[in-house]
């Protein structure tokens, strides 16, 4: 979906709250209702109020009214008005790829994909790193994503599921070393992996999965050294 930015300019009197200041200024009425408030000095606004939960503007011949308000907090500007424009925005960052719905850029920033041109958006996991590859289902960039194990897959959850393509990776890998049964991993906070037979439960260390330990269980390549499955265990040292 397309947003807008809202412009205006005019000599006004500028109240924030308790604090009033008269001039030429410019104000920016962002998508999200951020109000900011600019005038000759400095980079800074000179007033502004964050993601306001509401935004009325009022024009007449020659003046304009702005009022924004977020709780208790309030911004206002009143005066002759000497311009007023709305102008299309989009997210910018880094081009990762097109857009296959209308050909628009697709940029990362923060942490999602977005279009330029359609507005769509992408939401990326954790250290996930966009390929030069696209799905072959749906045309989208593929993400190179650390989760356990290396896995390559769609952008778009709906089409290709990281959760799931875990889960398929795992299923019946490993044993319960109590009962024999293979454990069912799901995701509950982080992947966890829990024998359905005996209760026995952990949450999969953040890691490459790694050899097995003595125990009987998966070890992992983490950050601080090979962890076992089990934080328990004292085969593997692991803590």
């Amino acid at each position: 979906m397309q947003q807008s930015l809202r412009v205006y300019a005019g000599r006004c009197t500028v109240t924030e709250n308790d604090t009033t200041q008269d001039g030429a200024v410019v104000a920016l009425v962002k998508p999200d209702n951020t109000v900011l408030v600019h005038d000759a000095s400095g980079y800074q606004p000179s007033a502004w109020l964050t993601r306001a939960d509401a935004v009325q503007v009022e024009r007449d011949d020659g003046g304009f009214r702005l009022r924004a308000r977020k709780g208790s907090d309030t911004l206002s500007l009143s005066g002759e008005s000497v311009g007023h424009a709305k102008f299309a925005v989009s997210a910018s960052g880094p081009r990762v790829g097109t857009c296959p719905k209308c050909d628009g850029a697709l940029v990362r920033e923060r942490g999602a994909v977005t279009c330029v041109g359609c507005g769509d958006s992408y939401p990326l996991p954790r250290d996930a790193t966009v390929t030069d590859d696209t799905c072959e289902t749906c045309g989208l960039p593929t993400l190179s994503v650390e989760d356990q194990d290396h896995f390559e897959v769609c952008l778009d959850r709906d089409c290709e599921s990281l959760d799931d393509v875990v889960r398929e990776r795992f299923a019946g890998e490993w044993t319960c070393p109590g009962c024999g049964t293979g454990l069912d991993t799901e995701r509950d906070r982080g992947l966890r992996a829990t024998c359905e037979e005996c209760g026995r439960s952990h949450v999969v260390p953040s890691g490459i999965v790694s050899d097995p330990c003595e125990c009987g269980l998966p070890t992992f390549e983490t950050a601080d050294g090979p962890r076992c499955l089990d934080p328990s265990c004292e085969l593997t040292g692991a803590h």
